[in-house]
């Protein structure tokens, strides 16, 4: 644990500043959350690697001074996976969002959880594809409007921590981006838990699904 004091740019690289994210999206908040996480763990940027894949979400691998790979779309646990492997010492870390995580994703999130690999999950559930135009995604559920379901949705909707845990994931928490410090919390714990964790904190697309919604 570290006492010194917190300075939020010491863990971003402020020439992609300002960011892309919409006004009232909460994707700013888990980013403030996971940054001061990191700075209470004591843990030094070079012990660290973020992955992620496309989406709203995978933008934040962009914003902080870590070691980042920005790959694509859904595979972000793939290439985190080769990563923890060659590299077991850093502290690997996985920014996504809901469509990225358990659409294209789902594969390879149902994997990492039965092999319970060192990987933090942070998936950011806004239950809308927020960056491509507002399709809806496996979180959305039913009767919701999006640009693909233009007379509403039927589909059900996945629950994150359910599925992850019967997968095999060894840590499961939810928490909302209302609850900043409970999120910051959460991260930190996933972080220092051997083996997958997963924390879905509910966040707001207010460009695409509040606006619909």
């Amino acid at each position: 644990m570290t006492t010194q004091a917190f300075n939020f740019k010491d863990y971003i690289r402020p020439r992609f500043f300002p960011h892309m994210w919409c006004p009232g999206c909460g994707h700013g908040i888990v980013l403030g959350s996971l940054v001061r996480a990191v700075h209470e763990l004591g843990l030094n940027k070079n012990e660290i690697v973020m992955t992620s894949g496309i989406g709203c979400s995978s933008r934040i691998s962009g914003y902080v001074d870590f070691h980042t790979l920005h790959t694509i779309h859904g595979r972000a646990l793939a290439f985190a996976t080769g990563v923890k492997l060659s590299k077991p010492s850093l502290k690997a870390i996985v920014p996504m969002g809901d469509g990225d995580a358990l659409a294209i994703g789902g594969n390879h999130f149902i994997h990492a959880a039965r092999r319970n690999i060192d990987i933090t999950a942070i998936v950011m559930n806004n239950r809308i594809y927020g960056m491509t135009g507002g399709q809806f995604s496996p979180l959305s559920g039913s009767g919701k409007k999006a640009t693909t379901a233009p007379y509403l949705t039927i589909d059900r909707n996945f629950d994150i921590a359910d599925l992850a845990k019967s997968a095999g994931a060894t840590f499961v928490a939810r928490s909302t981006v209302f609850h900043a410090n409970e999120c910051k919390d959460l991260i930190k714990k996933a972080i220092s838990h051997k083996g997958f964790s997963v924390v879905e904190i509910l966040t707001q697309c207010p460009t695409y699904y509040g606006r619909k919604n």
